[in-house]
């Protein structure tokens, strides 16, 4: 076989499917997922779908399914080896050479896969047995139940030096493959081979297919070497290429979970056991670029979760700057510090679900992370110090290699180089005010340095010094309160300001769990909407999944209404529920509250949807105007900021025309 699947595997890793039919068919954004019309049949409307996290196409007209391979043969009429080479040479991976071992290695690997599978019997057997008990009595300390065992495969390696060995030389395999696939430690000055795992907890490490390749074994005394250890490289195991709960947690971040990374995995059960199925860890080693191609494959936005000390700060930074060269166009990390001394297994014990959404929920971006390490501890109180700060900054920014992600990082961290250490009144870090240390002070940072998104006095369009001459800030209306100092910040008042669900957000979600018979015809429409609360987008893929588990059976709308909260009750969303509640400052906007009438309904959908779309459009021209004036401030581009921001004042004033909407419910209409 000159394919084995591990080189098939590489080259669909390589290639997403919609890169390849993009070729062929024009694709549109549809939610997860791409549409476009069938390439194998004549049609008007769009019914061949792609999905990248699966790794295949589906053309509802003709029935067609597969994946890049399958794609390749049918439109090109190629059979499977030419079909195979085009797409290597698509993704640049070399041909295997055709010899006459590739069949008899192929075989070699799958009879590797059975010895590991062997092996994870036999240590979950022994988990079960009489020799198991201090095994299980660790795990039930760490609140893994049984049925959470069983879904782990967890197992427990015996002391005896020979207990595996025994066991898989009764059925058959040989010490060469055991030793092979690192459950034996040998070599030439071992003269007889003996188990590489006793005495310890074991976690079988799979791939994408379900096949163990690999364990990890956590000691149960304490005085050993080490308190975790791994499989060595084999031929079916590279640590630095896997992550442990990949298959589990590509399918769950497919269906809408957030993908979390930890650091062990007891961290990565306690998670999916409070309920996070996205959680992954890497295999004993610092994050690799090749993981981190694997988690951009599942999510645009990892979240890093990390242990509240010094070691999981420092983990952060290098997962940092081991992701800043290769960020792209909504392709980046977020970062999830625990409380001091705990680690994701102790939080959910101590606090449950609740405190993990809670450190999620405050979780930073990238450039956060940047920002506060070069700034942690400094002293700036020279121009030579300040001057080497944006000088690092600059070297960081400038390895990024994607042109628009590193033009967009230079303007962010000159907007903070410009907030964090112009002085009260001054023209900026650009500009001619000087530096001053407040009395011969050592200068530290302002309070409030980090960059606030829309304020400022533009992004600075030469290196990282500015434009001198630039106008002053212009205060934008409606936007977050800005805390005046670090302890307000911190406080549970503004806490919940920040988090809050926007009233436009918390009223669509209403919409739809009051009505929920609108995703009949608006299913593509809800899916596509911007949602910038993380909590509205989870609420939104709970709402459609209930609707299309329900709609089918439950054609009365008020009953449908009824088994929507009911299943997401169930589902855990009675928070979120109550934070839509919460969101929605007045009672007046009929049309979304339950009992109103279908016109009434329909014609409140339609102005939330146009508004909410209209005031992301501007947003982004928002952001567009500020990078301009920062270029150049001249009058044309101060007009245009301040036009936009005139026109977002009047869509807030739009937005109170379908306060009253109502009529057809029973309600007088509102005069406008």
């Amino acid at each position: 076989m000159r394919f084995t699947p591990q080189f098939l595997d590489e080259l669909r890793a390589r290639l997403s499917v919609s890169e390849v039919v993009g070729k062929r068919v024009k694709l549109k954004k549809a939610g997860r997922e791409w549409k476009g019309l069938s390439p194998f049949q004549q049609e008007k409307t769009p019914s061949f779908y792609v999905n990248d996290q699966k790794g295949f196409y589906h053309d509802f007209s003709s029935g067609k399914h597969g994946d890049i391979i399958t794609f390749v043969m049918e439109t090109d009429g190629l059979p499977f080896a030419e079909a195979v080479e085009r797409l290597a040479n698509m993704a640049g991976l070399p041909l295997p050479a055709v010899t006459p071992d590739a069949a008899r290695h192929e075989q070699r690997r799958k009879s590797l896969h059975d010895v590991m599978d062997l092996a994870a019997k036999f240590f979950a057997e022994t988990l079960a047995s009489r020799l198991g008990a201090k095994a299980r009595g660790y795990l039930a300390d760490r609140a893994i139940s049984p049925a959470t065992q069983l879904q782990f495969r967890l197992g427990y390696a015996p002391p005896d030096r020979f207990a595996l060995k025994e066991h898989l030389g009764k059925l058959g395999v040989s010490v060469d493959d055991m030793v092979e696939t690192g459950l034996l430690i040998g070599g030439d000055d071992i003269p007889v081979p003996y188990d590489r795992f006793r005495d310890r907890v074991m976690f079988p490490i799979t791939d994408l297919r379900g096949r163990v390749i690999a364990f990890g074994g956590r000691a149960l005394e304490k005085d050993v070497p080490a308190k975790y250890l791994n499989s060595p490289e084999t031929p079916l195991f590279h640590k630095g290429d896997n992550l442990y709960n990949h298959q589990t947690a590509r399918k769950a971040t497919h269906d809408g979970s957030a993908l979390i990374v930890v650091e062990g995995y007891v961290d990565v059960i306690a998670m999916v056991t409070a309920g996070f199925a996205g959680a992954v860890a890497p295999l004993g080693t610092a994050l690799t670029e090749s993981q981190l191609a694997l988690l951009w494959k599942m999510a645009d936005e990892p979240i890093l979760c990390f242990d509240g000390d010094r070691a999981g700060q420092k983990a952060a930074y290098r997962a940092a700057d081991l992701a800043l060269p290769f960020l792209s166009p909504g392709k980046s990390l977020r970062f999830a510090l625990l409380p001091e001394g705990q680690d994701p297994d102790d939080l959910v014990r101590s606090g449950g679900r609740g405190a993990i959404e809670e450190v999620i929920g405050a979780a930073r971006p990238l450039a956060d992370m940047i920002w506060s390490r070069e700034l942690e501890g400094g002293n700036f109180a020279t121009p030579e110090r300040r001057a080497a700060l944006e000088a690092r900054i600059k070297e960081l920014t400038n390895g990024i290699r994607d042109e628009v992600v590193r033009r967009y990082y230079r303007d962010e961290f000159v907007e903070r180089l410009q907030r964090t250490f112009a002085p009260e009144g001054g023209r900026g870090f650009g500009g001619r005010g000087n530096f001053r240390s407040g009395g011969g002070r050592p200068f530290q940072p302002r309070a409030g340095g980090s960059a606030n998104r829309f304020g400022g006095q533009g992004f600075g369009g030469q290196g990282f010094g500015g434009r001198r001459g630039a106008p002053g800030p212009i205060p934008l209306p409606s936007g977050p309160y800005q805390a005046a100092s670090p302890q307000l910040a911190a406080s549970p008042i503004m806490k919940g300001q920040r988090s809050a669900m926007s009233r436009r957000e918390a009223l669509i979600l209403q919409c739809l769990i009051n009505h929920p018979w609108l995703l009949h015809d608006h299913l593509e429409e809800v899916a596509a909407l911007e949602l910038a609360h993380p909590e509205a987008h989870k609420l939104r893929a709970g709402i459609i999944a209930a609707f299309a588990n329900d709609h089918h059976h439950l054609p009365e709308p008020g009953e449908l209404a009824e088994k929507m909260r009911s299943d997401l009750d169930r589902g855990g969303f009675s928070q979120a529920l109550q934070r839509v509640e919460n969101g929605i400052t007045t009672q007046a906007v009929w049309g979304a509250r339950e009992g109103a009438a279908r016109d009434d309904v329909l014609a409140t959908w339609h102005q939330l949807v146009v508004l909410h779309r209209q005031w992301h459009s501007l947003l982004r021209e928002l952001k567009d105007a500020e990078l301009a004036l920062g270029e150049d401030p001249s009058e044309a581009n101060l007009a245009w900021l301040r036009d936009v921001k005139a026109r977002m004042a009047e869509v807030d004033g739009t937005e109170a025309l379908i306060e009253g909407f109502g009529e057809l419910s029973g309600r007088l209409q509102k005069s406008v």
